[in-house]
């Protein structure tokens, strides 16, 4: 499969297992783009930690995300906060597959320059290098201590639960907070999809019935009954 897929089928991604850097191991660290076309290291940051969220324009839970996103910046001026821009999650016939660098940093400045984005967005390669050294996943969220280690993560990313982990690893405690995955508003939904032009709602409805089962149920119940990491907000790896 083409990282950069043209068509989105829920088989894009393994929805049983997450491969992203899990809470106590190192931050994978890579070369990136800024929207003003510098060159930057992903953990070059001045925060006490590094708040990484995965998103595109075409991802209806980044968008639904980003409003609390941005409370969640306001609340922590402390906290480094930075969007990776990865590949169109639902592309179509108007925000399509990137087929160049140009065309993925042409997303990220819509982004931030149409859209409103305020937090610092990265733009990956093209082939997805670092999303993938991060598990690949649309909307996923890590917390990285300023020893470039994560101390929290979640495969899908709930701001609710992001701000708690965020105010107890900066009370000093672990952030041993579960993450449930939630549905954004329909209307948010209909929105992004819309924007991405045909065919990029029409594949999302084809895979929803799979999306449901693995996310909200299958996943929800397994995160439900585990048990949350516990790693210290100073750990060192």
């Amino acid at each position: 499969m083409a990282y950069n897929y043209d068509n989105f089928e829920a088989s894009h991604y393994d929805l049983a297992t997450f491969r992203g850097p899990k809470p106590g191991t190192p931050a994978p660290d890579f070369e990136l783009q800024t929207t003003e076309g510098r060159a930057v290291r992903l953990l070059d940051f001045d925060g006490a930690f590094l708040v990484l969220e995965m998103g595109s324009l075409t991802c209806p839970l980044f968008q639904g995300r980003r409003k609390s996103m941005t409370s969640l910046d306001a609340e922590f001026p402390d906290v480094s906060f930075a969007v990776l821009y990865v590949r169109e999650a639902h592309p179509g016939a108007q925000i399509g597959a990137h087929q160049s660098a140009e065309d993925k940093a042409a997303c990220a400045h819509r982004l931030v320059q149409t859209e409103g984005e305020g937090r610092r967005v990265l733009i990956d390669d093209l082939s997805g290098t670092a999303h993938e050294g991060y598990g690949g996943y649309p909307n996923s969220v890590f917390v990285i201590n300023r020893s470039g280690c994560v101390v929290w993560a979640s495969d899908w990313n709930d701001p609710a639960a992001t701000g708690r982990a965020l105010r107890l690893l900066k009370a000093g405690k672990p952030a041993n907070v579960r993450s449930l995955f939630k549905p954004v508003p329909p209307h948010i939904s209909l929105r992004t999809l819309g924007n991405g032009g045909r065919g990029s709602g029409a594949d999302f409805l084809r895979s929803f019935p799979n999306l449901i089962w693995n996310n909200l149920i299958r996943r929800n119940l397994r995160v439900a009954m585990g048990r949350p990491a516990a790693v210290a907000p100073d750990i060192t790896c």
